[in-house]
């Protein structure tokens, strides 16, 4: 938009030419955008971004010793509106004086600070001294609007003067001495080792030779204990072989004689026992027929009469057939002829049961007797 203005994130926006309500010279804008009307308002940008300032002096020591010191200061300006608006009254026009003054300003303080220190301080004391210098500058890097983030002190040198040289040489002559004795101490140990290690390379090889030697002797003895054995092991293998076919002959015999007693043996005791028992029914079956036989004759002549019945009953009436017969009563005589016809066959069946049980001619000495065939001749009632 026309007139509208924003500022980056390091950056600060100041409008002048209207009225402030903080009292400043100009508004300030920060982390976001201003309208600003042409012709009566004017925008610049103030940076806030870190900058460096470099300081190389040459400082002398309490003792009088003059130093070379070099050290570099990271600044910036402030974030807060007071700090932004010193800066932006001293530096607007020209942003790069802000590092000039920077390094005056921190020159002069490492001066001060130096010239109350001594050369073993400021050698050994690097921090003592940027802090010092730190705190002695920064009242008066708030005024002109800028914080410091970091002193950093590069380097220190006394020219060719030679004193930190002189000052650090006992300290270096110790160090070389126990260098010296240590580098010695390393030969000794390392030669010590060498003979260590000669040493064991030694023992290691004598203990080598006795265990060939024993191994050797050992082999020696098994060679002469397999050549000793050698016929005795065959003789055993022998021994094995032959009880191994023994077993296997008696095993063979075993399975042999099972096999005549499953198929010799056993069949023909079964056809015995099946003999037997064959034999044992027939006696049994012949001593039944012959108990039936005595005592069942009168049984058995009573059911030969019972067949022969209905044979005396028609042989009755076929006597009938010629004969002149005259029924009176109807039905009533037919039945009376037909009871008559069976009375008198029930009544020669039981003459000739009794001829039979009573001894009548054909019976036998012993008690048989055969069946007689019977003439039967009819009879009439008139």
């Amino acid at each position: 938009m026309f007139g509208y203005r924003v500022p980056d994130p390091d950056e600060a926006l100041l409008i002048s030419g209207g009225r402030s309500s903080s009292g400043a010279p100009f508004r300030v804008v920060i982390g976001h955008g201003a309208f600003v009307v042409p012709m009566f308002r004017r925008a610049n940008l103030l940076s806030l971004a870190m900058t460096e300032a470099e300081v190389q002096e040459t400082c002398v020591t309490k003792q009088g010793i003059a130093l070379n010191v070099k050290a570099v200061i990271a600044f910036k300006v402030g974030s807060d509106v007071e700090s932004i608006v010193a800066a932006g009254q001293r530096f607007l026009s020209d942003q790069d004086q802000m590092s000039v003054l920077t390094g005056r300003i921190f020159a002069g303080h490492l001066r001060s600070i130096i010239g109350s220190m001594t050369v073993e301080e400021i050698v050994t004391e690097r921090q003592k001294l940027a802090t010092e210098v730190l705190d002695g500058s920064k009242q008066e890097m708030a005024k002109i609007g800028l914080t410091v983030d970091a002193l950093q002190i590069q380097s220190i040198d006394d020219g060719r003067l030679g004193y930190i040289a002189a000052m650090s040489a006992p300290h270096n002559a110790a160090i070389q001495q126990a260098a010296a004795i240590a580098q010695s101490n390393a030969n000794q140990m390392a030669a010590q080792a060498e003979q260590d290690s000669l040493r064991k390379q030694a023992e290691y090889q004598r203990q080598t030779t006795i265990v060939q030697a024993q191994y050797k002797a050992e082999v020696d003895r098994a060679q002469a204990a397999a050549a000793q054995a050698g016929p005795l092991s065959q003789a055993q293998a022998q021994l094995e072989v032959l009880q191994a076919q023994k077993d296997v002959a008696e095993r063979n015999a075993e399975l042999r004689e099972q096999q005549l007693v499953a198929e010799v043996v056993k069949p023909a005791q079964a056809e015995a026992e099946k003999t037997k028992i064959l034999a044992a029914a027939e006696a049994e079956k012949i001593q039944i027929l012959a108990a039936a036989a005595a005592s069942n004759n009168r049984v058995a002549l009573d059911r030969m009469l019972i067949e022969q019945l209905p044979e005396i009953v028609k042989s009755a009436a076929q006597g009938l057939s010629g004969a002149n017969v005259t029924v009176l009563n109807g039905a009533d005589g037919l039945g009376d002829i037909a009871a008559s016809l069976v009375g008198q066959g029930s009544a020669i069946f039981e003459a000739v049961r009794k001829g039979f049980q009573g001894g009548v001619p054909g019976t036998a000495a012993g008690g048989n007797s055969s069946p007689t065939s019977v003439k039967i001749a009819p009879e009439l009632n008139s």
